[in-house]
């Protein structure tokens, strides 16, 4: 006999991403109804895949709580870890692009996120660096999805300036 309880997984905080993404998933083919049928085929193949491997993730879990293998707890959402290796700097990146994307548009938004993000995971060290390559990914970006592509990403103060100055050209 174990002279130690085996200490069970908790599966809450493991669930809560496949369980968005199923939200999500739903929820953006409830919005491509009217979209030509080339859209609707390729977002519901790509659903289709997520939603998949969100439900065999799930089904996972479910088995291993019935086996007395974990509870549906939440108590590793969040721990020192979490801090050290900068997953909440990462969560604030990201929640703070999904803010100042409206307002700063794609490009300067993206370089704030991509600058922030690798800062994070670099532990502050070559600031340098970082910015020169989250400013080269963000004009990558716009020249492809905004000058090339001319897609229906947010335009800020860089898109309109560099609107103005290729007209202008």
């Amino acid at each position: 006999m174990d002279p130690q309880p085996k200490k069970r997984r908790q599966l809450g905080g493991e669930l809560i991403i496949p369980v968005a993404a199923v939200i999500f998933t739903l929820y953006y083919f409830s919005t491509i109804w009217n979209s030509p049928w080339t859209a609707q085929v390729s977002a519901f193949f790509v659903g289709g895949v997520l939603l998949l491997v969100c439900g065999l993730f799930i089904l996972r879990s479910v088995l291993w709580m019935a086996r007395g293998e974990g509870v549906f707890g939440f108590a590793n959402i969040f721990s020192y870890e979490d801090i050290r290796s900068g997953r909440i700097g990462l969560l604030a990146a990201t929640i703070g692009f999904c803010f100042l994307i409206e307002p700063l548009g794609f490009t300067l938004a993206t370089f704030l996120f991509l600058f922030a993000s690798m800062l994070v995971l670099a532990k502050g060290r070559r600031p340098f660096f970082i910015a020169f390559l989250s400013a080269s990914i963000a004009l990558v970006g716009w020249a492809v999805f905004i000058l090339a592509f001319d897609t229906r990403f947010p335009r800020g103060w860089f898109e309109n300036t560099m609107r103005a100055v290729i007209g202008n050209g």
